[in-house]
């Protein structure tokens, strides 16, 4: 089973041998290794089940052996014996079985996890003893006569052969396994690599739409900067009309004074008013005066308001177009990261 742990990487604890390696490949090179070096032979996962089917067993060992359940118990324990073994070492792992016939254990490992183990053997490297496995025979409860028979038709080779056979096996099953791993890997990364382009790339995508609206903003506020800029010259160009009225306004008031200093006592209530009217004219520039003074200022803050707002908008107008050049470079990118996934994914 494929599992990740939460550092992301695959669990291998849970990993079982028909993920990393083609069963039917592996079936197929069983059986014709068995047929080739007169070995009988199974791939069984770490908890000692079958994964593929035997190949080239022996008679003693189906029809006998395996036909009684103390024997096929005890073939099951002298195997999970034989493989624990071969897990401790590293390595295959040569032994007589308890019916007397010579196996072997190769573990196939992945990051020196075990994943499973093909056994083999049901083989001799000497003449069979007839008396001991009349023996077993009786003690797992066979046929005598049939069982002795059977182990004389055993196949015997020399003890290196065996080793030998154990050692191509023990080969071949892990370069299987490390390269099926290695794909497994390859197909987990690419598939990572694939979804977090995929991110990027629609995060970039959404930060360059959100860069032209930024862009197109700053375009308005200039506008608006200079909308306003406009507003103060035209308040200026009234308060030069304000301040020419109240200059005149200043004038008819003095006039209005002289004429009521002529007309002596009976202009005296004139003159008051006249006098009141020079005041507010004064009043009247004075405020204009300011009020113009305060419009000049304001023209100077909106002037290095708009410098700035056309730096502002280039800039932005830079940085848009860095970022639609970066999210079309990771749209590329992530073409060849969902390329590279649909490969890793039918290689």
């Amino acid at each position: 089973m494929i599992k990740k742990l939460a550092n992301g990487k695959l669990d291998l604890s849970a990993l079982e041998i028909r993920d990393v390696v083609d069963i039917n490949l592996l079936q197929t090179f069983q059986d014709n290794f068995a047929i080739g070096m007169n070995i009988a032979s199974v791939t069984v996962d770490r908890n000692g089940n079958p994964v593929t089917k035997p190949s080239s067993y022996t008679s003693f060992c189906t029809n006998f052996t395996h036909s009684t359940k103390t024997g096929d118990d005890r073939c099951a324990a002298s195997h999970k014996k034989g493989g624990e073994e071969a897990v401790r070492i590293g390595k295959p792992y040569i032994y007589t079985c308890h019916a007397g016939l010579i196996d072997f254990a190769a573990p196939i490992l992945v990051d020196k996890q075990l994943i499973g183990t093909i056994l083999g053997g049901q083989i001799l490297t000497s003449e069979p003893e007839e008396s001991k496995f009349r023996k077993t025979a009786r003690e797992i409860g066979v046929d005598e006569e049939g069982y002795a028979r059977a182990a004389k038709n055993v196949y015997m080779t020399k003890e290196e052969n065996v080793r030998a056979a154990a050692e191509v096996l023990f080969i071949v099953a892990n370069a299987l396994s490390k390269t099926g791993y290695e794909q497994l890997v390859l197909n987990d990364m690419s598939q990572t690599l694939s979804e977090n382009f995929a991110q990027i790339s629609a995060t970039m995508e959404e930060l360059s739409a959100s860069s032209v609206n930024v862009t197109n903003n700053q375009h308005n506020l200039s506008n608006e900067i200079v909308s306003v800029k406009q507003i103060s010259i035209e308040i200026n160009t009234i308060l030069d009309s304000i301040k020419s009225i109240a200059d005149q306004t200043k004038m008819l008031g003095l006039n209005a004074a002289i004429e009521a200093a002529r007309a002596g006592e009976a202009g005296k209530g004139f003159g008051v008013v006249a006098s009141e009217i020079r005041n507010l004219s004064q009043n009247s520039k004075e405020t204009a005066l300011k009020v113009m003074d305060l419009t000049a200022k304001i023209q100077e803050s909106v002037n290095k308001t708009i410098e700035t707002s056309k730096e502002t908008v280039a800039t932005t107008e830079q940085q848009s177009v860095a970022i639609q050049e970066v999210t079309s470079n990771l749209m590329e990118v992530t073409s060849f990261a969902e390329e590279l996934n649909s490969m890793a994914k039918h290689k």
